[in-house]
Formats: structure tokens, C-alpha cells, sequence
């Protein structure tokens, strides 16, 4: 009766005649399936075995209510736990129990005075700038016209089942099928002054001006996807442009914007919007807070929309997915060609299903086959799933719609062998503020020592403005007082701190590289950081050894064997003084430095646990900053000083600057800043 019933609803949303009727046959079949899977986990008689095939047959009718939910806002919100029934829902319900000979158990019926929205409606939000933009210029309004419809064509293939044979397609390519479609000769012509693309990088942005408009870019992690979409979206014009990611790289993005499209505004959708620039052209919004936000950036009027680890939708009954897809069909629906990029390292997670919904975003597929311009390429082929040479002409077809595949070592010469790639990330929450409130406290701190000995000071001669050798002895003083005292705060708890708040981020970082990249290493230097890593991936399923200072002999050796031996350990979680000399790590090209060290060599240490003889593949360091703090400042002083070093050493194995010099230059920073957003004695 449900299965039924849930394809009847299913076939009235694909034509597009989702009425009161059906949405009231709708609910009470989620209505129904809810309480039905409840009793089928419940149940004590019977087998497992029969137990399971229950469940199984619950939820395919489950996938086909999810994937129908997509197709209509209102469907999708009668999903959530506590949408309100509507009393017509309760009746059909009961009536369908009575129909099998089931007798309804009473039921409580709220009240008809205090009717509650669906939780999903309540949580959604319109930012004020987003209806400020709407408002101040009526030729900003989006253009809600439907994209122009293909012209129908006799369909060779209409009677054919072509999913299954799309996928398997891929599952049966050899060694040596392309994995990319051919890319046209590079071009430079959208490159900001100053900035310069990898060829690799510029043939997409020449894929994008040449009218191309949907891209799977499943390059390998360190081959830039960010600037390329950045400046396919430029050749496009696909403005405005929405970019749904990750919470960690959000920040990210809004910086690479800056740096490559950097006469476009860019906004980060943060809690429920209140920051943001209604009229910038590119909206960055974390998967965790589309849920509120979906609804107007479905009317924003978007001409371009990218999904960054796109494998984050491959379960497209999970709220995400959903919201991701609707906006996808939103978008393709109310612009001619858009541009859709889906970014990913590993595109395949599980199995070649996983392709499906990364398809079904790009508008290559629908639920139940190929859409329009894959469908005519199949057409074009001439053969049928029958024909020996359907397979490869199939994928060949796919992958000219716009995968594009390039791995490290194909592009090895346009990549340096070691680098250092800054990911900026946001500390939102108490943590964050916390954070800032201590370092605006030693600022203040600071400064008042500062006045002080200025004030105290004997001398006659007066200096204009600010007083920088008083400010390096006021440094000096601090970090005299932060090795010796027991409490308060000073730059070495503020970093931990920082470290500490930076550890969840930087973990689940490391677990998306592991699965896209393969095997990571993860240096920290605080043992709770290392820690709290380790916790983030003991959730995430994410296998992984720890290397520490208080390990014995042996045990320090068996997990390293078992982190450069066993494939299925992903990460190697190291303390960056106990791990960062001596050890051969090579399996891994990738590296995450959760914390900074205070000094070049240190960092130098432990990125060479990688790169360094027999290494076959360019090694990338990717280091964790925490955006407006300290860290930030630290992280700029040891690249300076890393300079400095170059020059001067001339291949020498001396180090010429300490991590002292790190953490007073830290603090003389930090004191300057603050100086100067005060009027000095003596300025102008």
C-alpha cells in the first residue's frame, strides 16, 4: 500500500502537478513510514534476516519520498521530524490503516489555536541586505524567465533502462580510458595582473570561455580547483555566483576570491546572515547553515553555482543533498547555461552510485535517466546497451560533458615539488571570542606598560608618534614575563588556545584529504590538540596512528608501521617536536600543520618527513591559520624570517633567527597595532 501510494505521489511531482491532494497523500505516507519503520525495529518475533528485508523494502520507499521531496520546496519541508500533520494528513492515514486491516491507535491532536510552522520554515531567515538589494534597484531583480526548452527528438534510446549502464561504464574502464575531456590550449586572458595560472589551471578557464558550462573538476588536492572555478565563473559571467562548501574552507574562499577576481565583491554567509553584502557578486555559504538559507538564495537569481567536495551530496536523502540539488534546479531552471561546477578530490567514495547525485547537480541526469544534451550524445552514438562498444562510447560521453581529472604527477612540471598552501579559518563561537578578548587584553596590557615607562622616563628629547625602541624593550619585558610567570595570560597560552580551538577544523581538514587524497600527516604541538584531533577522527570513522614524545621505542615504531604499511590507516597524527626529525613518512604527500611552530626550520622539520628522497609525488603542507589573530601575524613573521634565513645562509645548515625572535617580533607587532588606532603624544 505504501509503495503504492509513494509512487503515485512520485509520479504527479514529475509532472509537475504537486496538488493539495497530493501533498496530503504525501505526508501521511512519511506519516506511515515512520511509524512503521519504528515497529519493524521494535519487533521481537520473526528473524533478522526477515527484520532486514522489512527495513530494505522501508527504505526504497524512503529514497523515493527524498528524492521526490527535491523536486518541491513544500514536499521537502513536510519531512522534517516536526512538521505539523494536517488533519486531512491524519485522516488518509487512518484510512489506509483501516484499508489492510489495521486498527489506528488514538492519537493526540494539538490544538487548533497554537498551530506550529515546519521547524525547517521557522529556521529560515531573509538577511536584511539581501531584501536592501532587492529593494534599491528594481534591475538588480533576478530574472525568474525559464531557460529555453530543447526541441523534442526522435528517441532511439526512449525504451531503454541507461542509468545502470552509465555507471557501469565506468566500473569497466581499463587502465588506460581517459579520465578527462579534451581541454583547449591554455589562455591567460582573465588572470589578474600580478597573479599567473598553471597551464593545467588556465585550460579550464579556456574550457569555461570557449562556452563551456558544467564541470566535474575531480583534480587531485593541490592543483588549485579554487582559483580555476574562480576564474571559469569570470570567462562565463556567470555572476552572481554561489559557492557551497565546507565551514573550514569558507574563509578560504572569500581570500582566493580577493586574490583572483579581485574587482568582484565577495560576501561569507555566517549564522543567519547579518554580515553579509547583499550586492556583492559571490555568496560563500557553509553546507551546516544552507538549511536557513536556502529559500533566498533560490530567488538571489544566481548565473553560476560551484560545490566545493562535492562528494559531500552523494547521499541524496540526506538535507544537504537536497538543498543542494534544489538550488542546482532552481538555478538551471530560471538562467540559459549556467555554469555548475562540482569540486571534488574523489568523486567516488563508496561505489559508482556515488556519481549520481554529482550528476544530477550538474543537470546531467534526473531520477531516472540522462537529460537533455547527455541523452542526444547517447543518441549520436548509434549503438545501444547492447552493442559491444556501447560501454566506452557511454563514458566517453559522460566524461565530455565536462569531467576533467588531473593528477599531481601528470602535471609535475607545472607544480613545485614543496609547498605551503595557508588555509585561513574562522573561530566562531565562545572559543573565537574568547580568543580575541585575551589579545585584546595583552594589547591593552601592553600599552599601558608602554605609557607608563613614557611617562616615567627621564628624558627630555620627545618623539613624535610612536616610540619604537620603547616599544621593542615594552616587548622584550612581556616576553621576559610570559617564560617565568605561572599565570595569566601571555603569547604562549594565547597560541595554545588558538591551537585548541583550531584542532577540530584542522582534523576534519585532514579527514577530507585522506579520503580524496589518500594518507595524511597531521603535526600538532600541544598534546591536547593532538588530542582533540584524534576524538574528530575516531567520529568520522578515519583510521590513524599516533607518534608522540612519551611512546616507548617499539610501540613509536609499530605505529609508524602501521601508518606506512597498512593502507587502511589514513593518517599519521604527530607531535611536531617528538615527530618532527627522524622519521621517513613518504607514503604520504600531504601534510597538515594544525599549529604553527615559532620558527622556519621547525616547520621545515616536519614537512620533510615527506618530501624528501624517494618521494615519487609533489609534497603540500597545508598549514591551519586562525584568521584575525595572532596567529595570522606569526605565521607571516616565520615566512619573513624564512626569507631572511635563504638570504643569508647560502646553503649553510646555521639557523640565524630563533624562535625568540618570532615571539618578541609577534608582540612588537602586536603593541604597534595597537599604538597607532590611538592618537600619540606629539603627532600631527
Amino acid at each position: 500500500m505504501l509503495a503504492r501510494a509513494v509512487r503515485e505521489v512520485e509520479a504527479a511531482a514529475q509532472r509537475g502537478r504537486v496538488t493539495p491532494a497530493v501533498r496530503t497523500k504525501f505526508q501521511a505516507v512519511a506519516l506511515l513510514l515512520r511509524d512503521e519503520r519504528a515497529r519493524v525495529q521494535a519487533a521481537t518475533n520473526g528473524s533478522d534476516g526477515h527484520r532486514a528485508e522489512q527495513l530494505k523494502r522501508l527504505d526504497g520507499i524512503a529514497t523515493i519520498l527524498a528524492t521526490t521531496a527535491v523536486r518541491d520546496a513544500g514536499l521537502l519541508a513536510l519531512l522534517a521530524e516536526d512538521a505539523v500533520a494536517s488533519d486531512a494528513a491524519r485522516a488518509l492515514k487512518r484510512d489506509i490503516l483501516k484499508s489492510v486491516g489495521v486498527e489506528p491507535a488514538p492519537e493526540e491532536v494539538p490544538p487548533a489555536e497554537s498551530p506550529a510552522a515546519p521547524a525547517t520554515l521557522e529556521r529560515r531567515v531573509v538577511p536584511q541586505s539581501v531584501i536592501s538589494r532587492q529593494l534599491a534597484n528594481p534591475f538588480l531583480a533576478p530574472d525568474f524567465s525559464a531557460a529555453p526548452q530543447r526541441a523534442p527528438r526522435p528517441r532511439r534510446l526512449a525504451g531503454w533502462e541507461l542509468m545502470a549502464p552509465l555507471l557501469s561504464s565506468f566500473e569497466r574502464a581499463g587502465s588506460g580510458a581517459p579520465a578527462c575531456m579534451d581541454l583547449p590550449f591554455p589562455t591567460s586572458r582573465f588572470t589578474p595582473a600580478g597573479s599567473e595560472l598553471m597551464p593545467h589551471q588556465a585550460q579550464l578557464v579556456a574550457a569555461a570561455a570557449a562556452g563551456h558550462r558544467t564541470f566535474l573538476l575531480a583534480d587531485e588536492p593541490g592543483l588549485g580547483k579554487t582559483a580555476q572555478s574562480l576564474l571559469a565563473a569570470e570567462a562565463a559571467d556567470a555572476y552572481p555566483l554561489l559557492v557551497v562548501v565546507p565551514n573550514v574552507v569558507k574563509t578560504n574562499w572569500a581570500r582566493e576570491a580577493g586574490r583572483w577576481t579581485p574587482h568582484r565583491a565577495a560576501t561569507v554567509v555566517q549564522g543567519n546572515g547579518d554580515t553579509i553584502d547583499g550586492f556583492a557578486d559571490i555568496v560563500v555559504v557553509n553546507y551546516e547553515v544552507l538549511d536557513r538559507h536556502v529559500g533566498w538564495l533560490g530567488d538571489f537569481g544566481f548565473r553560476g553555482m560551484v560545490v566545493d567536495e562535492a562528494h559531500f551530496i552523494k547521499n541524496k536523502t540526506s538535507q544537504r543533498s537536497q538543498h543542494v540539488l534544489e538550488l542546482s534546479e532552481r538555478v538551471r531552471a530560471r538562467v540559459p547555461r549556467p555554469l555548475l561546477m562540482a569540486l571534488t578530490g574523489t568523486p567516488l567514495i563508496n561505489d559508482i552510485d556515488d556519481f549520481r547525485a554529482i550528476w544530477q547537480f550538474l543537470g546531467w541526469i534526473d531520477e531516472t535517466g540522462p537529460r537533455g544534451e547527455l541523452m542526444d550524445a547517447l543518441e549520436d552514438t548509434g549503438l545501444t546497451p547492447a552493442d559491444p562498444g556501447f560501454y566506452a562510447a557511454a563514458r566517453r560521453c559522460v566524461i565530455d560533458l565536462g569531467i576533467v581529472r588531473r593528477r599531481k604527477v601528470d602535471v609535475a612540471a607545472d607544480i613545485p615539488a614543496r609547498r605551503i598552501a595557508d588555509l585561513p579559518v574562522e573561530l566562531d563561537g565562545p572559543a573565537g571570542r574568547s580568543i580575541r578578548a585575551a589579545e585584546r587584553e595583552l594589547a591593552r596590557r601592553m600599552v599601558a606598560r608602554y605609557e607608563t615607562a613614557l611617562a616615567a622616563r627621564e628624558s627630555a628629547t620627545v618623539v613624535e608618534g610612536i616610540d619604537h625602541d620603547l616599544v621593542r624593550r615594552v616587548a622584550r619585558w612581556e616576553l621576559k614575563d610570559a617564560t617565568t610567570a605561572q599565570a595569566g595570560e601571555n603569547v604562549f597560552s594565547m597560541m595554545r588556545r588558538i591551537g585548541q580551538a583550531k584542532a577540530g577544523l584542522a582534523a576534519d581538514y585532514a579527514a577530507q584529504l585522506a579520503r580524496s587524497a589518500g594518507k595524511v600527516v597531521f603535526f600538532a604541538k600541544h598534546v591536547d590538540v593532538m588530542d582533540a584531533a584524534e576524538q574528530t577522527f575516531t567520529r568520522q570513522g578515519v583510521r590513524f596512528s599516533s607518534i608522540r614524545g612519551d611512546q616507548t621505542p617499539a610501540s613509536r615504531q609499530r605505529n609508524i608501521d602501521a601508518f606506512t604499511s597498512d593502507p587502511d590507516v589514513a593518517v599519521a597524527v604527530c607531535s611536531l617536536t617528538a615527530a618532527g626529525v627522524g622519521l621517513n613518512l613518504q607514503v604520504a604527500s600531504n601534510i597538515v600543520l594544525a599549529e604553527l611552530s615559532w620558527t622556519d626550520a621547525e616547520q621545515t622539520q616536519a614537512i620533510d618527513r615527506s618530501h624528501r628522497i624517494g618521494q615519487t609525488e609533489p609534497v603540500t603542507a597545508w598549514r591551519i591559520i586562525a584568521a584575525q589573530t595572532i596567529d595570522a601575524r606569526i605565521a607571516e613573521l616565520i615566512d619573513s624570517k624564512a626569507g631572511l634565513a635563504a638570504r643569508a645562509l647560502d646553503g649553510s645548515d646555521e639557523e640565524v633567527s630563533s624562535s625568540a625572535d618570532v615571539q618578541l617580533e609577534a608582540l612588537v607587532t602586536l603593541l604597534t597595532d595597537a599604538l597607532s588606532a590611538v592618537p600619540q603624544p606629539g603627532a600631527a
